[in-house]
């Protein structure tokens, strides 16, 4: 992330919280150290951001500092709230967090804007499934992320447990189901695995080769149809 694109996320951080917020939590939000906190901290400043606060108690950003606002037509922002909202009821914690941190900014940058002149949004997330993200969702997201090669043990439709090193590229959420699209290196192909019946041994250090958006579209165009065998509470392939 470069610096200027690092101020931004800083100054849209400190706009979503509505109390005073720690450097070291900032830091850890960011993923820089401390030092480059307290540094863009007076970057900031310098150009003229009314950031509060100071080292040991907290920082907030006052009014009269703001970026542009975001154009979201009322049903636009009807479909993120919805959306957002989803997530934070069925996601692992992370990405749950991270949906109501960015509510927070969506509907900040449009407090003064035509879609909000009527209220809050019109619509709420509900669901008849209670199911939730299997705690090792956060890091096959990470991993993904990361483009890291991850062993796994799974567990098939029948019981029989196998050992795989995988190379994770999307995870396909379903209402009752999560499904991690794969590389398989002990199969050479393209695998799905219920993420509910694999457990996360390790993630390596090591970077599986190639571009994932690459690695995406192969997958996509070996496997056309791959949503008619990623059942919402049938078995996936593994």
């Amino acid at each position: 992330m470069s610096r200027t694109n690092r101020l931004f996320e800083l100054i849209s951080v400190l706009r979503a919280r509505r109390r005073p917020v720690t450097a070291l939590d900032l830091a850890r939000e960011l993923g820089i150290s401390l030092r480059s906190i307290y540094r863009d901290i007076e970057t900031l400043r310098s150009l003229g951001a009314p950031v509060k606060g100071q080292a040991g108690i907290g920082y907030s950003l006052g009014p009269g500092f703001f970026l542009p606002e975001f154009a979201f037509s009322p049903d636009e922002l009807d479909a993120l709230t919805l959306g957002l909202a989803w997530v934070q009821q069925r996601a692992d914690p992370a990405l749950a967090q991270g949906s109501e941190s960015a509510l927070a900014k969506i509907i900040s940058a449009q407090k003064n804007g035509p879609a909000t002149k009527d209220g809050p949004p019109a619509l709420a997330a509900a669901s008849v499934s209670q199911r939730v993200d299997p705690p090792q969702a956060a890091s096959l997201r990470d991993a993904i992320h990361r483009q890291r090669k991850v062993a796994i043990s799974y567990e098939d439709a029948q019981g029989s447990l196998s050992d795989r090193i995988i190379w994770p590229i999307a995870i396909v959420y379903f209402d009752d189901v999560r499904v991690l699209a794969a590389w398989c290196e002990q199969r050479s192909a393209f695998r799905h695995f219920r993420v509910d019946r694999l457990q996360v041994k390790a993630i390596s250090d090591e970077r599986y080769p190639g571009r994932r958006q690459s690695i995406m579209k192969q997958w996509q165009q070996q496997d056309r149809d791959w949503r008619s065998f990623l059942p919402v509470s049938g078995t996936a392939t593994g």
